[in-house]
């Protein structure tokens, strides 16, 4: 799975010479490279908000300085239109753009070197050959600083950490079972946000066979979650229909609502895939090497309805009261999730006890969602829930995420004021 503050960091260069235009390709090819391309998430990093699409653009902030989107439409002299099939393959699976400059490997090409020839012709096809629009758009330089942004160290980091060859099926497992390895593995790029990484930036793993592949790993202030196939900590609790309803959709009653990254990943890009495709991912997560955490229960087992707001309905809600987590919660969650946190019959406003965001071990997730909200749109449903980081101080957030993880999530996950400082300014 993809997230903006990683795929943005594909900076290819501007290109200051045009190309002649390729003969536009076959419509099935152009459809099989747009499906790749939704598979590969392109459009959530390389589509700012109200820009054109996959014409860059987008600011992610990061501890080094701002990063912004590249333009990859087929425009000659701003974009990718002076790609060769052989530049466009290196890109995506040696971290080298066109002319020999060296991606961040922030970008996902350690995983979309997976990808097969044949895909990765679709996938040139459909950006170069007639599938997407060319927009004149210039690329803009990062601002990470002068020496920190020099990118020869790179080549020994690929030497170091970087397998460009393209996935080998494995002759012992079922069809369905490589299918979902491949996607996994390469164009849904799931480790790169689900997979511990090291003091190098590196993934710790990239399939099955390493230790800790997709045990969870925090990334620009979210967390994203152990999915290997522990019980407890990932989501061997689950069961296949309810990983394919979850990545069609976001949203799966009495256990998880996707936002954030996961949120963009479902909108962009699985919502749009096969139903097999997605069955096939779940077959594969199920049988990725679970890894534990020590909990007792799973992130969807915590809590129950509330009932210590029952003495405060109808009270007034004033200044003197205002750092109470109960009150906190009646005056600003009550109304959509109710007042016992049980949400909606139609499960539009999700219940808040048995829901993986509020009994997780790490409050990071819950803390955004109250920060910035939820906004998603998939499968025909718009899902909306305001962000309250200009309505709450940092004190007021931390103390309404403790009441909301001791009354329907884990008791024992707290959060201060600083840790929601940090979030909300990453």
């Amino acid at each position: 799975m993809s997230t903006r503050l990683l795929a943005a960091l594909l900076l290819l260069p501007c290109l200051a010479q045009a190309a002649p235009a390729l003969d536009p390709a076959p419509a099935e090819l152009l459809q099989r490279g747009e499906y790749l391309a939704r598979a590969g998430d392109c459009a959530a990093c390389h589509t700012a908000p109200g820009g054109q699409p996959f014409a860059g653009g987008l600011a992610l902030t990061t501890p080094l300085g701002a990063v912004y989107s590249t333009n990859i439409t087929p425009d000659p002299r701003t974009g990718i239109g002076s790609y060769s099939y052989e530049d466009f393959a290196r890109a995506l699976r040696e971290g080298v753009a066109r002319g020999g400059l060296h991606l961040y490997p922030a970008m996902p090409y350690t995983a979309y070197a997976k990808i097969g020839d044949a895909d990765m012709q679709a996938l040139y096809a459909y950006f170069l050959r007639g599938g997407v629009e060319a927009v004149a758009q210039a690329n803009r330089d990062s601002d990470i600083p002068w020496p920190l942004n020099m990118r020869w160290p790179l080549a020994i980091w690929n030497a170091l950490f970087h397998d460009d060859r393209p996935f080998q099926p494995n002759p012992k497992q079922s069809a369905a079972w490589n299918r979902g390895a491949y996607l996994v593995q390469g164009l849904a790029h799931c480790g790169t946000c689900h997979t511990p990484r090291g003091l190098a930036f590196q993934e710790k793993a990239l399939d099955e066979k390493g230790s800790g592949y997709l045990a969870g790993a925090a990334l620009g202030g979210w967390y994203a979650y152990n999915i290997t196939s522990d019980t407890h900590a990932g989501i061997g609790g689950w069961s296949d229909a309810e990983l394919v309803q979850y990545l069609r959709s976001g949203r799966l009653p009495g256990k998880a609502q996707a936002a954030g990254p996961m949120a963009e990943a479902v909108e962009h890009s699985f919502q749009y895939l096969r139903p097999d495709d997605l069955q096939a991912i779940a077959n594969y997560l199920r049988s990725v090497r679970a890894v534990g955490d020590g909990e007792r229960k799973p992130r969807f087992a915590w809590g129950g309805p509330a009932d210590d707001v029952v003495t405060l309905r109808g009270e007034d809600f004033d200044a003197q009261t205002r750092d109470d987590g109960a009150r906190l919660f009646l005056g600003n969650c009550a109304s959509c999730h109710g007042w016992n946190g049980q949400g909606t019959q139609d499960a539009y406003y999700p219940m808040l006890s048995r829901n993986t965001t509020v009994g997780a071990q790490q409050p990071d997730n819950l803390v955004q969602v109250v920060l910035t909200g939820v906004h998603r749109e998939s499968t025909g449903q718009k899902v909306f829930m305001p962000g309250f980081a200009g309505a709450l101080d940092d004190q007021q957030i931390a103390t309404l995420v403790n009441y909301l993880t001791a009354q329907f999530g884990n008791p024992a996950v707290k959060v201060d004021s600083a840790r929601v400082a940090a979030i909300r300014q990453p």
